[in-house]
């Protein structure tokens, strides 16, 4: 078994790709604000190539998100959510916990994310604005997922 497992009440969070909901996964993300219209493919890619952490109420996925790293030097923390129905529940600080603990997310030099609406969140896990943020560039294509 190379994935964890962490169970509060009737919750489980598991790094287990074999119990990833595809299909709810994509659902949710085609009509989130970061990635509207991505294309269930796309999904399936960023999946197979991230360590992903499920939430879980009984067999029902209820939550999701996703580290994309080297698994020594660097983490980039993304499609992080808890379904509507599920919310206030404090499943998105179980998820955080569970992924800045796991044993194969340590020592890293910079770990990043981006968010519209959740710093607050964030910020009890040790993330802060970009203190340089003059040294860091991209190449961001908003519209990425409407021409696909």
């Amino acid at each position: 078994m190379n994935y964890i497992e962490h169970r509060r009440g009737n919750y489980l969070v598991t790094t287990d790709p074999a119990r990833l909901d595809k299909e709810f996964i994509h659902g949710y993300l085609t009509r989130s604000y970061w990635s509207e219209g991505i294309s269930r493919n796309v999904v399936e890619r960023g999946i197979a190539n991230s360590l992903c952490f499920g939430v879980y109420e009984g067999d029902q996925q209820v939550g999701f998100a996703r580290v994309i790293t080297d698994y020594a030097t660097f983490a980039y923390l993304a499609d992080v959510f808890i379904i509507e129905s599920h919310r206030g529940r404090g499943l998105s600080k179980f998820l955080m916990e569970c992924i800045v603990n796991d044993s194969r997310l340590q020592g890293f030099r910079r770990w990043i994310l981006g968010t519209r609406d959740a710093h607050g969140l964030y910020a009890q896990y040790g993330f802060k604005p970009l203190a340089k943020p003059e040294r860091f560039m991209e190449i961001h294509n908003p519209d990425v997922y409407k021409h696909s």
